[in-house]
């Protein structure tokens, strides 16, 4: 039998608790191994992020677009041009559809920007693609 490779971690900064726990759901019923780590509010992401070391890095970013105190563009920004963060994928997540926000997570590092879908099959299909970014 082939060793088992080390489990997928995922960051998720949301602050709504449905939205995690659906996402969460979903992400543990295609992938059981997978870890997830949750904060509420950008400032909390930020600093999660930060205290991580290079070898405890998660696989996936997922962020959501409206966090409080410090939002999806700023943590962008800020992680962007770090170098520990250029080989973590970086998706944003969003109730909004707006070309203009989708720009704008783009520019800032995102690698895509997803629209929050309104029902659970929607959720699973996303998760599943989150899960092919997380390599």
């Amino acid at each position: 039998m082939p060793s088992k490779s080390l489990d997928k971690t995922i960051f998720l900064a949301e602050d709504d608790i449905d939205d995690q726990e659906f996402l969460t759901e979903a992400l543990h019923t295609i992938d059981e191994n997978v870890t997830i780590h949750i904060e509420k509010s950008g400032d909390k992401a930020l600093g999660y992020l930060e205290s991580l070391s290079e070898s405890q890095l998660p696989c996936l970013i997922v962020l959501d677009y409206n966090l409080p105190l410090v939002s999806c563009h700023q943590i962008l920004q800020n992680i962007q041009h770090t170098e520990r963060y250029k080989n973590v994928v970086k998706v944003v997540w969003s109730t909004s559809n707006s070309p203009h926000y989708e720009k704008a997570c783009i520019d800032s590092g995102a690698a895509a920007y997803f629209v929050k879908p309104a029902d659970i099959a929607g959720i699973r299909t996303l998760a599943e693609k989150m899960l092919e970014l997380c390599k």
